[in-house]
């Protein structure tokens, strides 16, 4: 019987408020009418028509034509709402003869207004910074199949998409799949989850139908929003119960892989249901659910990151270049990477030759899971206290799967975020308190997984002898040497585990089953097979306060704020470790809970002058981390307004941002080389910030060495290692304790409407200087032959970076630190929107991005990864004949070079074009739409490594039963 009594008590409570609304009326009235646009007397379908102060209302039919009938009093006031139109009130104090209303067509490139710039509401025109909006109407008529996936027309945003279900967005350059540059906040909370370190705005935020409107802030948005925003911000505001009432059904089905290339042809299907309703005048509720399924675009680029030419192949030899290399490091093939590579000596040609050879690892399409789940469902419930003063309560919980990329590749499996929300919202302040709650479920990372399923076919010593046995005697018997090398490949790796075979099922799902990433083949004490589960658990806890002091402040327009964070990370003892416990116990899941915390405040005050043509805006934020000083971000912003349509703004403003949870405090086991936070306390006893030789270096040495063998004949590695002219190309790391990454942007823009609201023009140009940027630099610290760390720059350390020794003699790690230099990064967009003739709208943006190049190396490689142009084109007519509306958009992005810590290569430029055209159908309250994502399927990739990305073809049917109160 429990499980009846919430459906009971719902039930009671609207019969109750039913009954009571009954008894309170007098006479039951009937008013009817039509609804027509203005200027063209055309019927409106679809229009809200509600009884203001009352949850009475009705939608117009394809005719535009309403009834609504009621227990009312005389005078009462209906309202009328449609999308693209003004709303209006319209007193009755008689029902005597049928209405006839007109709405006005509302002048939407003039009238839009925007939160995120300044965090109070103002004109989207006059808006200090550059910032871009998509409300109900721009995403209904999106060609996009999301209107997340819309967000990537939108000017100065560039897209990632990692898989179905998970897309980043960035701004202005230092992109990333895993943008914790790049906030994301769904009705006021951070959409980040904590120890994955990405947000989640798509995977877990509102649905289609729930979706009110997106506001992007491109460029740094720290000074008001905090430590993620230093690459801007994108603000997801969902539909309040009280405003939207009523039941609303969306249903998708798509179709990819069309070509069978990498798939076979898939579906793709997506079912969201939206239900609210208010309960009187003082109660609410609105309750979202979304499932999504599809077969996930496939990564399987195979570029070489090691071809034959370079110091760390076989530069010697030609004849081991493309296929043949032995030494190959592929983008979507693991366990084959450099950092496993080893050295096989031989007699060859008269002398003894070192060739380097990589492990054969396994193709990510054998790695993963093809399909991919997301489900999304929240509910909330609202109480108005008074008229303008609101207490609600939400939650919120998302699970996905899907493929993402940070240091290396992540098969999400199963991973959930849940969300709490408690928020107090008057007309002049808002405080809110939240909890997010993040569990990877059954994920795993791929690269130890292919590490661990070749070592279960022999350790690199072993696996290497057999290499080298084969290869000689292929050698031997007169076979060339790129077939040899093939053939002593097959030869070492007879008996490994082959993808589609019982065997490598069972290993790779034992393997993804243990949460410790060393194998017991090379590391003493660990479990055998290895394994490669992500296991993370975190909560985020988080409050803050917003109070507009406006009114109460007479010369300035006054806004103050303040909030406070504070991670929880359960320690899992490979991710995440409990670092009071000494070095030798680290490793062991459970301890005390890592606590990572934030603080900070702001104020805001803007000012009106020169008969309100001038609006001058400066604000301070202090941010405060225990780990470091407290860092002040200040803003200064001016807008000046010229003949009343051409709007002029300048900004400048100082960020900063505190290292993430994985930045900060990781202690992952990857692969041998381990990640690590760069905090001090992460380093107590490791020395890797200090004792260390960089990775680049000791290539460098290595290669310098395997020359000066092959070149003298019975000479060895470990003397030549002790020649002065190689042991000087160890390059000592000398890194600096982690500090937050600092940025100085500067702003100008003009904003218009033209030629009677035809025409809006949106332009803006930047100059952002970054200092003390975060990144990663591998380094070595060297050890004796007993384990015991050595000095570096002795004889001893030198012997020890030899590649043969790497294993045995090497404490490999991969750091987070500082640049050593500052970046320098400019740019410009141009938007134009014209509304050119009746309801045709041609709308584009060009977009330049680039990096100063600096003359000196840096101690790792930062990372632009971004295009200098990319543009878009987009033609459409919402009503080009009656209910009958279409959309088209191209977009190209010219080819860029891309560096990260998985994988570098040249992005090639493409080029696509997405289409959709819609039918309404007033009498069913539906809305059918019919569209695609690169039509022509012009195959294309976003960064290196990344999914190859197809057509999508999809249909998909809206039942709209909302209406707008």
């Amino acid at each position: 019987m429990k499980a009846y009594y919430p459906s009971f008590l719902l039930f009671l409570i609207l019969l109750l408020a039913s009954i009571g609304a009954a008894f309170a009326q007098t006479e039951l009235i009937a008013i009817s009418g039509v609804v027509r646009e203005k200027g063209t007397r055309e019927a409106l379908p679809g229009v809200s028509i509600s009884i203001k102060g009352t949850n009475a209302g009705t939608q117009s039919d394809g005719d535009g034509k309403f009834a609504l009938k009621g227990r009312l009093k005389y005078p009462f006031t209906l309202v009328f709402n449609a999308l693209g139109h003004e709303a209006i009130e319209l007193p009755i104090v008689s029902s005597n003869q049928p209405l006839d209303v007109q709405l006005e067509a509302k002048g939407t490139l003039t009238s839009e207004v925007v939160v995120s710039a300044s965090r109070v509401e103002e004109s989207r025109l006059k808006s200090p910074v550059a910032i871009e909006k998509l409300d109900i109407r721009a995403i209904k008529e999106t060609p996009a199949p999301s209107f997340y996936d819309a967000l990537e027309n939108v000017k100065g945003v560039q897209m990632l998409t990692s898989s179905l279900t998970f897309k980043v967005p960035n701004t202005r350059g230092f992109n990333i799949p895993n943008n914790f540059r790049f906030m994301q906040l769904v009705d006021g909370v951070d959409m980040q989850a904590a120890t994955l370190g990405v947000p989640l705005g798509n995977a877990i935020g509102p649905t289609e139908l729930d979706i009110a409107s997106v506001e992007i802030t491109p460029g740094a948005a720290s000074a008001l929003y905090g430590m993620n925003a230093i690459n801007g911000m994108a603000n997801l505001t969902t539909k309040s119960p009280f405003t939207y009432q009523g039941l609303s059904v969306y249903q998708k089905i798509g179709v990819n892989h069309v070509d069978g290339i990498d798939r076979n042809p898939s579906a793709l299907t997506e079912t969201a249901v939206r239900y609210a309703q208010a309960l009187g005048p003082r109660w609410a509720f609105k309750v979202n659910l979304d499932y999504l399924r599809g077969t996930d675009w496939l990564s399987n680029t195979q570029t070489d990151q090691n071809p034959q030419g370079l110091a760390t192949s076989n530069p010697a030899f030609p004849e081991l270049a493309g296929a043949a290399n032995p030494a190959a490091d592929l983008w979507n093939r693991y366990g084959d990477d450099t950092n496993s590579s080893l050295t096989v000596t031989i007699p060859y040609q008269g002398r003894n030759q070192a060739f380097t050879v990589t492990r054969t690892g396994y193709y990510e399409k054998d790695l993963v899971n093809p399909i991919v789940r997301n489900i999304k469902a929240d509910a909330s419930l609202h109480y108005k206290l008074a008229d303008n003063l609101e207490l609600s309560y939400g939650y919120r919980y998302g699970l996905m799967d899907g493929v993402f990329q940070r240091g290396n590749k992540i098969q999400l499996n199963g991973v959930t975020v849940q969300n709490h929300k408690l928020e107090l919202k008057g007309s002049d302040f808002v405080v809110r308190a939240y909890t997010l709650i993040e569990n990877t479920g059954d994920s795993y990372n791929l690269n130890p997984l292919a590490l661990n399923l070749d070592l279960q076919n022999g350790s690199n010593a072993v696996w290497g002898g057999k290499f080298r046995t084969a290869l000689q005697s292929q050698l031997a018997a007169g076979t060339a040497l790129a077939p040899a090398m093939a053939a002593a490949r097959a030869a070492a790796d007879a008996g490994r585990a082959e993808p589609g075979t019982p065997a490598f099922d069972a290993l790779k799902n034992q393997i993804t089953s243990i949460n410790n990433w060393d194998s017991g083949v090379n590391v003493a004490g660990a479990p055998i097979p290895g394994g490669a589960a992500l296991t993370q658990h975190s909560r985020t806890y988080h409050s803050e306060g917003l109070w507009n002091l406006g009114p109460r402040v007479k010369f300035v327009d006054l806004l103050v704020g303040a909030d406070a964070r504070v991670y929880q990370i359960i320690p899992d003892g490979n991710n995440f470790v409990d670092f009071s416990r000494p070095l030798t116990e680290r490793s062991l899941p459970g301890g005390n809970y890592v606590y990572y915390k934030k603080f900070g405040a702001f104020a805001q005050a803007s000012k009106l002058l020169l008969d309100d043509k001038l609006k001058l805006t400066a604000s301070l934020r202090v941010d405060y981390n225990p780990e470091f000083t407290a860092k002040a971000n200040p803003r200064l912003a001016a807008v000046y307004t010229l003949a009343e349509k051409h709007n002029f703004r300048a900004s400048y403003q100082n960020g900063w941002r505190f290292p993430s949870l994985f930045e900060a405090l990781s202690f992952v086991n990857n692969g041998n080389v381990r990640r690590v936070g760069g905090l001090a306390r992460v380093n107590e006893g490791l020395n890797y910030l200090q004792n260390s030789y960089t990775r680049a270096s000791i290539d460098q040495f290595n290669a310098a060495v395997n020359a000066y063998v092959a070149a003298n004949a019975g000479s060895t590695a470990t003397q030549a290692a002790a020649l002065p002219q190689n042991s000087a190309l160890l390059q000592v790391a000398n890194l600096a304790t982690e500090q937050p990454e600092q940025i100085n942007a500067y702003e100008v823009g003009y904003r218009s409407v033209l030629f009677d609201n035809k025409l809006a023009i949106d332009a803006d140009a930047y100059f952002n200087v970054y200092s003390g940027f975060l990144g990663q630099v591998e380094v070595s610290v060297p050890k004796d032959a007993n384990g015991n760390q050595v000095a570096v720059g002795t004889a001893d350390a030198a012997v020890a970076a030899l590649r043969a020794n790497r294993d045995a003699r090497q404490d490999r790690y991969r750091v987070y630190t500082n640049s050593r230099q500052d970046y320098r990064s400019y740019g410009s967009t141009l938007g134009l929107t014209y509304n050119f003739y009746q309801k045709f709208t041609l709308a584009g943006n060009v977009n330049y991005n680039a990096l100063s190049a600096n003359n000196q190396t840096d101690v790792f490689v930062t990372g632009f990864n971004t295009p200098k142009w990319a543009t878009n084109l987009s033609f459409g007519n919402r009503e080009i004949v009656r209910n009958f509306g279409f959309n088209v958009n191209w977009r190209w992005q010219q080819s860029f070079y891309w560096e990260s810590p998985l994988a570098n290569g040249q992005v090639p430029a493409y080029q696509t074009l997405d289409a959709q055209v819609n039918l309404r159908v007033p009498a069913l309250k539906s809305t059918i739409k019919l569209g695609g994502t690169n039509l022509f399927n012009q195959r294309y990739y976003q960064y290196a490594a990344g999914p190859t990305i197809g057509a999508l073809y999809y249909a998909s049917v809206v039942f709209d039963a909302t209406v707008l109160h």
